[in-house]
C-alpha cells in the first residue's frame, strides 16, 4: 500500500519526512529550520561536530554527511530508513563548495575533488533514495543548483561545471521519472546570503597557484571579495528566497522543473533565451 503523498494535508500524527543536506548554516540550515517549524520530520546533516550539536539541541534530527564518503551516505539512508519505517517523502540535496579559479589554473584533484562534493555524491544518495519512493509510489526531490548551472562565469569554471553537469543528470532522471509518482525539480539560486564565497577561501589557496598565475591581477579582486565574505550586492537575498521555492517544490500539485532565484538569476536565464550566444557570452565575460 502507498504511502501519503507529502502534497495531501497530513493526518493527525502524520509528519512529512525529508532529508537536507548541507544544514550547517546558510540556504539548508534555514530550509532545515523552517521544514521543522511547519510540521516536517527533518532529517539534516552536516560536516562538522559542532553543526550537528547546534542542530540537535534544537530537536532536529541531525547526522554526520560529507558527499565525498560514499560510507557516511550509506549510513546516512540506513539510518533514516530504519527511524521511518522505510519510508521517505522527500529529499533536498544542498550541501557543496564553490572552488574559484581560472581553468588553466585548475589542477586535476582540485576538479575532481568538486565533482566528488557537488556532484558524484549527490547522484549517490539520490539514486539510494529512488527506490524507497518508487516503492511507496510517491516522492520529491529537489536539488539546489545555480545559475552557474546554466551560464558560464569566468573564474568559476569548477563549480560551472559541477552544476552544468547536475542539471544535466537531473533533468534526465525526472524525464525517466514520468509516472511513477516522483518529482524532480532544480533550483537555480543567484546571490544568496551564505558562506560559500568564504569558504571557498580555504579551496582557491588550497588548489590555486595563484602568486604565478597569469590571472594574478584579476585574482585580487576576487579574493578581496571572498575575504569580505561575498559579493556586496542589494540583489542578494537571503536564505528565505530559496525557501519559498523550495516549499512550492516540496508542496505543489505541479511543481516545476526550475525555479530561478534572485533578479540576477532570472535576467540571466531571459538573456540565455534570447540574446545570441556570442552576445550572451561577452556579457557574461565583462562580469567581474
Amino acid at each position: 500500500m502507498a504511502s501519503r503523498d507529502p502534497t495531501e494535508n497530513p493526518a493527525a500524527g502524520y509528519a512529512r519526512t525529508i532529508i537536507v543536506t548541507g544544514a550547517s548554516s546558510g540556504i539548508g540550515a534555514y530550509c532545515a529550520r523552517a521544514l521543522k517549524s511547519e510540521g516536517w520530520r527533518v532529517f539534516a546533516t552536516a560536516r562538522k561536530p559542532e553543526d550537528i550539536r547546534a542542530l540537535k539541541d534544537e530537536d532536529i534530527e541531525a547526522f554526520y554527511l560529507d558527499y565525498r564518503e560514499p560510507e557516511s551516505i550509506e549510513a546516512l539512508v540506513a539510518t533514516v530508513l530504519e527511524r521511518t519505517g522505510g519510508k521517505l517523502d522527500a529529499l533536498y540535496n544542498n550541501g557543496a563548495h564553490a572552488q574559484p579559479g581560472a581553468v588553466e589554473d585548475l589542477p586535476v584533484e582540485a576538479l575532481r575533488e568538486q565533482f566528488e562534493a557537488n556532484f558524484f555524491g549527490w547522484h549517490d544518495l539520490t539514486r539510494r533514495i529512488v527506490p524507497v519512493m518508487r516503492a511507496q509510489g510517491h516522492g520529491r526531490i529537489v536539488h539546489c543548483s545555480s545559475i552557474l548551472g546554466l551560464t558560464p562565469v569566468k573564474f568559476r569554471g569548477a563549480y560551472c561545471a559541477s552544476k552544468h553537469a547536475l542539471e544535466g543528470l537531473m533533468l534526465c532522471q525526472r524525464a525517466e521519472l514520468e509516472g511513477s509518482g516522483i518529482q524532480v525539480s532544480l533550483i537555480e539560486p543567484g546571490p544568496i546570503a551564505s558562506k560559500i564565497a568564504p569558504n571557498g577561501l580555504t579551496w582557491f589557496l588550497k588548489n590555486i597557484d595563484h602568486e604565478n598565475s597569469v590571472h594574478h591581477e584579476a585574482y585580487q579582486a576576487q579574493l578581496a571579495r571572498m575575504r569580505g565574505g561575498g559579493s556586496k550586492s542589494r540583489l542578494k537575498l537571503g536564505p528565505e528566497a530559496v525557501y519559498a521555492v523550495l516549499r512550492h517544490a516540496l508542496l505543489s500539485q505541479n511543481p516545476r522543473p526550475h525555479y530561478a532565484v534572485t533578479l540576477p538569476a532570472k535576467i540571466g536565464v531571459i538573456l540565455k533565451r534570447v540574446l545570441p550566444a556570442s552576445l550572451l557570452y561577452r556579457v557574461l565575460a565583462s562580469q567581474a
